[in-house]
């Protein structure tokens, strides 16, 4: 396992230590804490490991946990099934050949193209490979920007259409998308696409070393979008993204109407 993955892994088992209290794991408070969460001697024993040895991950250091040891883990500090998922694939990462802008083939892109709903394209660092005329419509102009500025995060978090596109619901939106990042990133460490995308929102988006922070992640899913266009004024959208069977790194997200409920959250 790299050694940014090891920080990562270690990062990411303390960050969901800090989130829970005693109470929600039946244990007993029995004085006033100087620190958030549980203690590192609570998680080993509900995970019923060694203490040293949780130390041992949470300082990301050289140690391969078995699969039942991460299961335990999982279980001890209450993960979803996103988390444990990215906990599992975390523990088990190997390294990396060097991360290379992925490709849409002819008939996916095509496929794309001749949607009438938005949609678009998008691989393992959120870029965007590929779009519709009404995506354009409906979002930016995608093919005007740079290959480093066509990418979700970039057009979401540093573009200010994009405030103005999402309105109330742009934090919202931001933070969820850098979760769903997130997931992906912590298993490419340290490859410099990945790095050099962070450090770049990190130092144009003010709010994005908060969420950072957090360390949330999240996988694609379906759910809920309201857009205040421009032109159109207040839209409603449900989402959904599929993958594709000759590279699953290539994610399908296509728009469809919807009514005027709230954004739900996949």
């Amino acid at each position: 396992m790299p050694e940014p993955v090891r920080r990562g892994l270690g990062d990411f088992l303390r960050s969901r230590r800090e989130r829970l209290t005693p109470e929600v794991v039946g244990l007993p408070t029995r004085r006033k804490r100087r620190t958030p969460g549980l203690r590192r001697e609570e998680v080993a024993e509900l995970a019923g490991i060694g203490v040293d040895w949780y130390v041992r991950l949470e300082q990301g250091r050289t140690v391969s946990p078995s699969t039942t040891t991460i299961d335990a883990l999982a279980r001890a500090l209450r993960l979803d099934d996103t988390e444990r998922i990215h906990l599992r694939a975390l523990a088990g990462n190997p390294a990396k050949a060097a991360f290379v802008r992925e490709r849409v083939p002819g008939a996916i892109r095509h496929l794309v193209e001749s949607l009438s709903q938005p949609a678009y394209i998008t691989g393992r660092r959120w870029d965007l490979l590929a779009w519709n005329a009404a995506a354009v419509d409906l979002f930016t102009d995608f093919g005007r920007v740079t290959d480093e500025d066509r990418n979700v995060l970039v057009y979401i978090l540093l573009d200010p259409d994009a405030r103005r596109l999402f309105g109330d619901g742009w934090a919202d939106q931001a933070a969820h998308v850098v979760a769903q990042f997130r997931a992906t990133h912590d298993l490419w460490a340290p490859d410099p696409a990945f790095e050099e995308l962070s450090a770049r929102l990190r130092h144009g988006c003010p709010e994005f070393h908060r969420w950072w922070g957090q360390h949330d992640v999240l996988g694609s899913g379906a759910g809920k979008k309201i857009l205040h266009h421009p032109a159109k004024g207040t839209l409603c959208f449900e989402y959904a993204t599929f993958q594709a069977n000759d590279d699953p790194a290539l994610r399908l997200t296509i728009y469809t109407p919807a009514d005027s409920t709230p954004p739900v959250r996949p």
